[in-house]
């Protein structure tokens, strides 16, 4: 079976559909959960995150692999669903109505 993530990150295979390259689309993918599943992807990828963060800072971006990229795209979801998770409770934010903002440049990977 193929694997989405590099092996130390097999915890965060069932949320590889959060592994999305663009901030639009994690953003769609946040409004679109519910909050039972934002906390059990918010509760399984956090506590990955520090040794995450450690290990993507030894990879580097240029000739990144798919399952490194993967990686780095969910801790990007992981930040898009933190502030629901731990302060709003609730996958919109509060009290904006229709508003929207979107990205027109997206980092470079």
């Amino acid at each position: 079976m193929a694997t989405v993530f590099p092996p130390e990150f097999a915890a965060l295979e069932p949320f590889a559909d959060w592994a999305v390259p663009t901030e639009k689309a994690r953003y769609a993918k946040r409004i679109a959960s519910t909050m039972d599943e934002l906390d059990t992807f918010y509760n399984t990828a956090f506590p990955l995150l520090a040794n995450g963060t450690e290990y993507l800072q030894q990879v580097s971006m240029e000739g990144i692999s798919d399952e490194d990229k993967h990686l780095l795209w969910l801790f990007c979801a992981l930040v898009t669903v933190a502030f629901p998770v731990e302060a709003w409770r609730q996958p919109k934010v509060p009290d904006t109505g229709a508003a929207a903002i979107d990205a027109v440049l997206e980092p470079a990977i």
